[in-house]
C-alpha cells in the first residue's frame, strides 16, 4: 500500500496529532517517513527599514526561526526512531508552503501526504486559507487529514 509517507508539521500542537497519525500509520505499514518543516523567508531588511530596528534583531530572529525548525524536526526524529519507523528530516524555505509540500512529496516519490487540520469551513476557510486545503486542492498525491 504506502510505502514513503510525508508528514508536514510546524511543531503546534496540532500539526503534533499528524505527526502522531502519520508515524503510527507508517509504523503498521513498514512505511518510511519523510518530515518537513517549510520556514516561510523574512525579509529582515525590508522590516528593518520599515520600523527602523536594527538588521541584527531581525537577523537573531531567523536564526532564532532555524533553530526552532532543527528542533521541531529532532524531536520528530526521535518520535520516528522511538517507533522504529525510519525518517528523513527536511527543511525548506518557501514563500508558499503548499507549494514546497506538493514538490516534496513528488521529488520523494512520496505517496501519502498526512497533515492536520483545524476543519474550518465557510467564511472562516476562505479568510484563512489553510495549507491543508491548498494541498488537498492542487496535489495529485493522496493526502490523509487528521482533524
Amino acid at each position: 500500500m504506502y510505502r514513503h509517507i510525508l508528514i508536514p508539521t510546524d511543531g503546534s500542537e496540532l500539526a503534533e496529532h499528524g505527526v502522531t497519525n502519520g508515524l503510527a500509520l507508517a509504523k503498521s505499514l513498514g512505511a518510511k517517513v519523510s518530515v518537513i518543516v517549510v520556514e516561510e523567508p523574512f525579509d529582515w531588511h525590508r522590516f528593518s527599514e520599515i520600523t527602523k530596528r536594527p538588521p541584527e534583531e531581525f537577523r537573531r530572529y531567523a536564526e532564532q526561526s532555524k533553530q526552532d525548525a532543527k528542533s521541531v524536526l529532532d524531536r520528530t526524529a526521535n518520535a520516528a526512531k522511538q517507533a522504529g519507523v525510519a525518517c528523513e528530516t527536511i527543511h525548506v524555505e518557501s514563500a508558499q508552503p503548499y507549494q514546497a509540500i506538493i514538490a516534496t512529496a513528488t521529488d520523494n516519490g512520496c505517496d501519502l501526504i498526512v497533515m492536520s487540520s483545524h476543519g474550518r469551513s465557510g467564511l472562516a476557510g476562505i479568510l484563512i486559507g489553510s495549507v491543508t486545503n491548498k494541498v488537498l486542492t492542487h496535489t495529485k498525491t493522496p493526502v490523509l487529514v487528521c482533524h
